[in-house]
């Protein structure tokens, strides 16, 4: 009588391969022939367990299991190459980037956007104005951004350099606190812009960047019942004048909607602060109430054009002013013709010019450059 030969006793899973106990390959409760095991699962190569291939959470270098990738490896903030936690590198913030990144976006010349250093205040006045001037296309690399550091601080730290999410391809940059006459005599805005551009960097002409004015709260008063008061007029001057300073922003409405939106227009100062309150915009509004110190007007749009930045600051000076030196009822009454031709135009020449070029000035309207940066 012949021996009895061993029968077939399992079928893979995926091929239906006939299998008998030596050939079969289970791994998760899964029958499978050799060849499907091999082509569905990979060991991790850091522990040594078989995984399935849709569990890999390595790359085209590395199989990680789960576990292994959350107690071993990160990705580096930047590029999102993986690493393993040895070769990471890691900035104040704790965050991690891999060695190429971190030496172009940290090491003390492109902080985290979070970044908030001690202030240096520049001048003597009560008044203070800090600048965030978005400038994209260049790169996020240490050397430009230190290449523009150096045009700025070459005596006093004058400016820091911050990296931006709303940004595809930039950097931000940020001044410390200074009186308007520091930003429009000592603050180097020409030599800065200059640099940016010779960097190839653009601000205006992008859809992602703005300039951004802080003013410090204690300007509208010592407590902080006198501050509100003065900024619910803030608020109001905003919405009132809502078509004007749109035009004088070269922003359009639907990046203000996205970036920098209106509260709504209210018939008092004090109805339009407290709808201000209960609308919970977040720091994306026309005038950003969200920060402790200062009040962030984000109305405008970038721009590597210096008489524009100084117009602005000039801009939110006067309505600074108005909202300290008027009541509610003069602020009310205020038209947009009577508070241009109120402008001293030997005080502030940029900011009538540029009234004029946006054909904003009590008609008197003249011919612009374009602002191509």
């Amino acid at each position: 009588m012949s021996k009895k030969t061993n029968e077939p006793a399992y079928f893979c899973e995926y091929c239906g391969r006939e299998l008998t106990t030596e050939t079969v390959c289970e791994f998760d409760g899964v029958m499978m022939c050799s060849d499907c095991m091999a082509e569905r699962t990979v060991h991790c190569d850091c522990c040594g367990d078989r995984i399935w291939n849709e569990d890999d959470y390595g790359n085209d270098s590395i199989c990680l299991c789960e576990t292994c990738r959350d107690d071993n490896y990160t990705r580096c903030n930047e590029c999102d190459t993986l690493m393993s936690n040895d070769d990471a590198y890691y900035d104040d913030d704790d965050v991690p980037y891999c060695r190429s990144c971190y030496r172009n976006c940290c090491n003390g010349a492109i902080h985290e956007y979070s970044y908030k250093p001690e202030p240096i205040f520049y001048g003597s006045g009560t008044r203070y104005f800090g600048v965030e001037l978005e400038i994209d296309g260049g790169g996020k690399y240490k050397d430009k951004a230190e290449m523009i550091l150096d045009t700025a601080n070459s005596g006093d730290e004058l400016i820091y350099i911050k990296t931006d999410g709303s940004l595809n391809d930039g950097l931000e940059i940020v001044t410390h606190p200074m009186t308007l006459e520091i930003h429009k005599n000592e603050m180097p805005w020409l030599e800065v812009a200059d640099k940016a551009l010779r960097l190839d960097y653009l601000s205006h002409k992008t859809s992602t960047c703005g300039l951004h004015v802080h003013v410090n709260r204690t300007t509208f008063g010592k407590t902080r019942e006198m501050q509100d008061e003065c900024i619910s007029r803030v608020l109001y001057f905003v919405e009132h004048h809502w078509a004007e300073l749109l035009k004088f922003s070269r922003r359009t409405e639907s990046q203000m909607n996205r970036w920098a939106a209106r509260y709504g227009y209210k018939d008092s100062p004090k109805e339009t602060y407290e709808s201000a309150k209960k609308k919970g915009l977040g720091r994306y509004a026309c005038v950003n109430l969200t920060n402790r110190d200062t009040i962030e007007f984000r109305m405008f749009r970038g721009t590597l054009k210096v008489n524009t930045i100084i117009a602005t600051l000039e801009l939110v000076n006067i309505v600074c002013d108005l909202a300290v030196k008027f009541n509610d009822n003069e602020i009310s009454r205020l038209s947009w013709t009577d508070f241009v031709s109120s402008i001293p135009a030997g005080e502030y020449p940029e900011l009538i010019m540029y009234l004029k070029e946006r054909r904003l000035y009590v008609n008197e309207p003249v011919d612009a450059d374009e602002e191509e940066v």
